[in-house]
């Protein structure tokens, strides 16, 4: 048979699917725009993405996985990659992607499970307190910075005394009503910072004592008391209290960011968080890109992914897709394309965020009971924000985590 090439056909690239959460208009933008200039940039392979809503995704992927119907690449939450390997639905990316490059990206942007890494990410995201300057002008206290955060007793006098303005029914926002993986993200660092932690991490078995520990108790009733004290409101209508001006102080993701930018100006201050006693602790890892088991064309997958790593690529992602570089809230998990980002740079407007997550950041337990850990720990905080007494609370979550992670045999290799 003759070949079509011998006819002067050119043979159509061969189609590879993606599937990808559906986020923010700006991050979907952005990564549009990587997938077009891979296709343009080769002719062998044509990416095909899938959005998917964020609060079903994993949903999704569980059940494709279930009926080995999975597309070749597949973005994955990072704490979530260890169940992924574990189940085997993911393949190792060490040998896949090029030493070279996997040793040059940071502890973030890497998801590993027994010592393998099985996912990568092009950027990070970190913690911080937005706030305006003119407030901590009227009350006169220091802003603080990454070498001298706030201290708990600080922080409380900077809730309290702008309470006392009389001009915020709430002046504190930690985001409550958020039922994603917020609670467990952006929480469980402060929670560490107060001494606890989710579980014990030199076993990855052991909640009791941990989860539920006097640090932990007292992390819940601070909480309780911000509630008491109206210095919270513990379900929030919205996410925009903050550049509204109803909240004076919001937790909140450098995703925020280019919102928080345009809405505030020259006035908006992003500080690190208070260090309540441990040191200061911010969330680490994003989302992340793997492949799948069941991927029948992994060399597309490992030329996509290479792709996405290159510093060219990470810079896009961070400086955003517009004509001239815009904030983004996302920054490289390589340093040598965070120099390529005017915002993240040194002596970039927003370096302190980048600053934050390099000092900062702790990655969520990476086990693949992570899954249960997270629910058990936003059920916990729930029911502390319901008025449940903490420890019972606590108790509760330690008791399913531990009975989960024993009904699957401590997780031990299928």
């Amino acid at each position: 048979m003759l070949s079509l090439l011998s006819h002067g056909v050119t043979a159509e690239p061969v189609e590879v699917s993606l599937w990808r959460h559906l986020a923010n208009e700006t991050e979907v933008n952005a990564s549009l725009a990587a997938i077009a200039r891979f296709n343009q940039r080769q002719s062998q392979w044509r990416i095909v993405p899938d959005f998917i809503p964020e609060h079903t995704y994993t949903q999704a992927l569980t059940a494709a996985a279930r009926a080995d119907v999975l597309p070749c690449i597949i973005d994955i939450d990072q704490p979530l990659v260890p169940n992924f390997a574990w189940n085997d639905v993911i393949r190792p990316l060490d040998g896949l992607i090029d030493q070279s490059v996997l040793s040059t990206i940071n502890a973030s942007g890497k998801g590993t499970y027994r010592g393998e890494v099985y996912s990568v990410g092009q950027f990070d995201v970190s913690l911080a307190l937005f706030t305006r300057r003119s407030l901590l002008k009227k009350i006169s206290v220091r802003i603080p910075t990454s070498d001298h955060p706030w201290s708990k007793v600080e922080f409380m006098h900077v809730i309290r005394a702008t309470k006392g303005l009389g001009e915020y029914d709430y002046p504190f926002d930690m985001r409550p009503h958020d039922k994603t993986e917020w609670i467990s993200y952006a929480w469980a660092p402060l929670m560490r910072s107060w001494g606890a932690d989710l579980i014990n991490r030199d076993n990855y078995t052991q909640a009791d004592g941990v989860l539920n520990s006097p640090e932990a108790v007292a992390f819940g009733q601070w909480v309780q008391q911000l509630v008491h004290d109206k210095l919270m409101d513990p379900a929030p209508k919205d996410d925009a209290g903050f550049p509204d001006g109803r909240v004076a102080v919001q937790l909140n993701g450098s995703w925020a960011l280019p919102y928080y930018d345009k809405a505030v100006g020259d006035d908006l201050l992003v500080l690190p968080l208070p260090d309540f006693g441990h040191g200061t602790v911010v969330g680490g890892g994003s989302w992340h890109w793997a492949v799948s088991r069941t991927c029948s064309n992994v060399p597309a997958a490992k030329a996509f992914i290479t792709f996405l790593l290159s510093i060219d690529e990470m810079a896009y992602i961070a400086n955003g897709v517009s004509p001239t570089p815009h904030v983004t809230g996302l920054f490289p998990t390589r340093r040598e394309a965070v120099a390529q980002t005017p915002y993240y740079a040194e002596g970039g407007k927003w370096r302190m965020i980048y600053e934050f997550s390099e000092r900062f950041a702790k990655l969520r337990p990476e086990t693949p009971a992570y899954s249960v850990i997270s629910s058990s720990y936003k059920k916990a905080m729930a029911d502390i924000l319901d008025g449940m007494p903490v420890k019972t609370a606590l108790d509760l979550a330690v008791e399913k985590i531990e009975t989960t992670i024993k009904r699957h045999q401590y997780y031990r290799d299928k």
